[in-house]
C-alpha cells in the first residue's frame, strides 16, 4: 500500500500531530518518553499521543492523590518512582479512572470497561518495557485484575428500510423534524445526501471522507482514492448511486459555497466554506440518525457497519469484506460480521410446524 497522498490537508494534520506529540513528550519523565519512543517504528503518531495522554493522566492522578509527590513535578519522576508505586496504587488509579472524564458541562461521568481497559494498556506497556530492559526489579501490574471485556456480538446497523428512510429523510424530509430542521437541513441538502450515500455506499471511514478532494474522485472508472487509518494509500469503488449524488452535489450546492482559502480543493465543504471536519460530519450523521431511526443510536461507525454486513451478505467473500474496509487484520473481520449467523437463525422460527392441523 503507497504512502497517503501528498495534500495540504495531510500535510498539516501530520505536522500538527507531531507538534502536539512532542509537547506531551515535554511533560512526560524520561522513562515514559523512552517507552514511547520505542514505539516510534512500530506505530501511528496517533496512537502515541493517545499513550502519551494516558500516561499524563496517570501521573497527574499520582500527583494528586498521594501526598509524597504534592510538590514533584510530574517530568521529574524517575524509575525510582515507578519501582515504588504498589499495586494498590494503580488499582485506586483504576477506580478513579471510572468517574475522571469531564463532559462538555464540567461534569464528571463514568467511563465502562473497554475504555478503562485501553485506558491502562499503556501503563502496563511501560512496565513491561522497563522489567524487559532490567530498568526495574518488579511489575505491581501483574496484581492488577483489569476489567473483563465480553465481545459484543449485537453489532448495530440498519436495514434496508433503515436506509432508505434516512437517505429519504436527507431529500424529502420527515415529519419528526421541526420547521426550523427542515429548513437548515434544506440549505445543505445535496451535500448531506451525498456523504451519507457515500458512506453507505462505500463502507469508508468517517476521517478517510473528511480527508477526500475532489481529485480523489474519477467518475471515469467510478473510484475514490483515500488514505486509510493506518496512513496508507488505498483506491476503493463505489455504484451509479454514489457518482449521481456526488456529481449533483458538486454541479449544485458546492458551487454555490463560498469557500475559503486553502480549502479549495476540499470535497465536502461546510456552510462557512471550510472542509468539514470529523466532528461535523459524526454531528450531521447522529442527527439524521435520531429523526429517521429513533430507535437506534446511528454513529459514522454504524453506517461502516451497515455496509460491512450487506456485501458480506450479498458477496459472502469475507477476505473482500476485510479489504474493502481497510481491516489490517481479517480476525476483525470475522468478528465483527459473525453478529449475521444470528440472521439464519432467525429463519428457524416458523421452519418447523408443530401440528398439522393448523388454521
Amino acid at each position: 500500500m503507497d504512502m497517503a497522498k501528498d495534500s495540504e490537508h495531510y500535510k498539516l494534520k501530520e505536522r500538527h500531530q507531531k507538534e502536539l506529540y512532542h509537547d506531551l513528550l515535554r511533560q512526560l519523565p524520561p522513562c515514559v518518553r523512552d517507552y514511547l519512543r520505542d514505539k516510534d517504528l512500530t506505530t501511528q503518531v496517533s496512537t502515541r499521543i493517545s499513550y502519551a495522554y494516558d500516561l499524563l493522566t496517570f501521573f497527574r492522578y499520582i500527583k494528586n492523590a498521594n501526598p509524597i509527590y504534592k510538590d514533584r513535578e510530574i517530568e521529574t519522576f524517575d524509575l525510582q518512582d515507578l519501582s515504588q508505586f504498589s499495586s494498590q496504587d494503580i488499582s485506586e488509579y483504576q477506580h478513579y479512572l471510572e468517574f475522571s472524564t469531564l463532559k462538555a458541562d464540567g461534569e464528571n461521568h463514568e467511563n465502562g470497561k473497554r475504555s478503562i481497559a485501553r485506558k491502562m494498556a499503556p501503563l502496563r506497556g511501560l512496565y513491561e518495557y522497563h522489567l524487559k530492559h532490567d530498568n526495574i526489579e518488579k511489575n505491581p501490574m501483574i496484581l492488577v485484575q483489569m476489567p473483563r471485556i465480553k465481545k459484543d456480538k449485537n453489532i448495530v446497523r440498519m436495514n434496508a428500510f433503515e436506509v432508505q428512510d434516512i437517505l429519504d429523510t436527507i431529500e424529502k424530509g420527515n415529519g419528526r423534524m421541526s420547521e426550523r430542521q427542515r429548513k437548515l437541513c434544506d440549505r445543505t441538502r445535496q451535500r448531506d445526501l451525498a456523504i451519507l450515500t457515500l458512506m453507505l455506499g462505500t463502507g469508508i471511514r468517517v476521517s478517510e471522507c473528511v480527508g477526500l478532494d475532489i481529485t480523489d474522485v474519477d467518475f471515469k472508472v467510478h473510484s475514490l482514492t483515500i488514505v486509510r487509518k493506518g496512513g496508507g494509500q488505498d483506491i476503493i469503488y463505489f455504484g451509479d448511486e454514489v457518482a449521481q449524488v456526488l456529481q449533483d452535489y458538486l454541479q449544485g450546492e458546492r458551487k454555490q459555497i463560498h469557500i475559503a482559502e486553502g480549502h479549495e480543493k476540499a470535497l465536502f465543504i461546510s456552510s462557512k466554506g471550510n472542509r468539514m471536519s470529523v466532528d461535523a460530519i459524526e454531528r450531521l450523521v447522529k442527527k439524521y440518525g435520531r429523526i429517521a431511526v429513533p430507535n437506534k443510536k446511528i454513529t459514522p461507525h454504524k453506517l461502516r457497519s451497515t455496509y460491512g454486513t450487506a456485501l458480506y451478505r450479498e458477496t459472502g467473500d469475507i477476505r473482500l469484506v476485510a479489504e474493502v474496509l481497510g481491516h489490517e487484520n481479517i480476525n476483525t473481520t470475522i468478528d465483527y460480521y459473525a453478529a449475521i449467523e444470528d440472521e439464519h437463525k432467525q429463519k428457524a422460527a416458523n421452519a418447523v410446524s408443530l401440528r398439522t392441523d393448523k388454521p
